[in-house]
């Protein structure tokens, strides 16, 4: 927003209709919502049909960066919970 030079607080009716196009070619080109989501979820399966430590571990549940795994585990599997089908 501070490349548009627009007010923070600033409510959509109040800006000019050229903001407004700026804001939306700003954000066309960003990955934003379900695009991002689905670019996320593409390297979570491409990791795991490539067989790499990290897409088995996403598999299982099981902590992904080398965190502890003997005692502390509870949260861990709470966070890496991949949306199945099935």
């Amino acid at each position: 927003m501070a490349r548009q030079h627009i007010h923070p607080t600033a409510k959509l009716g109040s800006l000019v209709n050229k903001q407004i196009l700026d804001l939306t070619a700003e954000l066309s080109g960003m990955t934003i919502e379900n695009d991002l989501r689905r670019q996320l979820r593409d390297n979570l399966t491409r990791l795991r049909d490539m067989g790499a430590y990290r897409g088995r571990r996403h598999a299982l549940g099981l902590p992904v960066r080398g965190q502890r795994t003997r005692t502390q585990i509870a949260t861990a599997t709470k966070l890496n919970k991949v949306d199945r089908k099935g």
